[in-house]
């Protein structure tokens, strides 16, 4: 259900959807900073599951495999790099970077083949250095 915003509250958030990238960034850090608030979602961490299980299965088993997408190097364009770790993981801005700072770090886990390859694809084309595992 969204907010119900009051209208000098509903002009202040019209302001700030027409803000920039880096400018949304920085009035996020102040607001932090002035009231000692986080502006950071919860955030569930979900396990991997331990390795074992039986023996065999040979192609069948190397196609159910689960893979992580880990960010090995953000590259020199960070913010374009932040951009898609948001859209890729719903993190908020906080989290987002510090994930894209504290690389090498998983971004997702427990994906199928096809869907940690798309997301290689688009980390890749942000200019991020990528690896499955």
């Amino acid at each position: 259900m969204p907010a119900t915003l009051d209208e000098k509250t509903q002009q202040i958030f019209d302001q700030i959807k027409e803000l920039t990238f880096l400018q949304t960034a920085n009035l996020v850090k102040a607001f932090e900073d002035e009231f000692g608030i986080t502006a950071a979602a919860p955030m569930a961490v979900a396990a991997m599951p331990a390795g074992g299980g039986a023996a065999g299965g040979g192609a069948a088993e190397e196609e159910e495999k689960e893979y992580t997408v880990v960010l090995a190097d953000a590259g020199a364009n960070k913010i374009n790099v932040l951009k898609e770790v948001r859209a890729i993981t719903g993190l908020g801005l906080k989290e987002a970077k510090d994930l894209v700072d504290a690389a090498p770090k998983p971004v997702k886990e427990g994906l199928k083949k096809e869907e940690a390859e798309q997301i290689k694809e688009k980390l890749e084309a942000a200019g991020a250095k990528i690896e499955l595992k």
